[in-house]
């Protein structure tokens, strides 16, 4: 079962606090789901990043990593569904 920590999360555009309105998807924008790891379940804004560089993935940094506060999580593209990005480990 989830905690109330991890419900709230769910859905919720990464980067953003969760309770400001702006952590909810926004229309016309484009969001890769987070599959695993720490940061599972929340969205990514890939807007601004253009397609061909969309493979490479994301180091994210989050203090849920193993690693702490100065660690990041890596995801990258599901082959077979590239927006939902898969969580290959955390990063120092």
């Amino acid at each position: 079962m989830d905690s109330d920590d991890e419900r709230l999360l769910r859905g919720r555009v990464y980067g953003h606090d969760p309770t400001a309105p702006e952590a909810a998807p926004l229309p016309g924008h484009h969001y890769a789901e987070l599959v695993g790891g720490p940061l599972d379940g929340l969205l990514l804004d890939i807007t601004t990043v253009p397609p061909e560089a969309r493979p490479e993935g994301a180091a994210l940094p989050t203090a849920l990593s193993t690693h702490g506060p100065e660690g990041r999580s890596l995801y990258q593209p599901r082959p077979t569904a590239p927006s939902r990005w898969d969580w290959r480990g955390d990063l120092r």
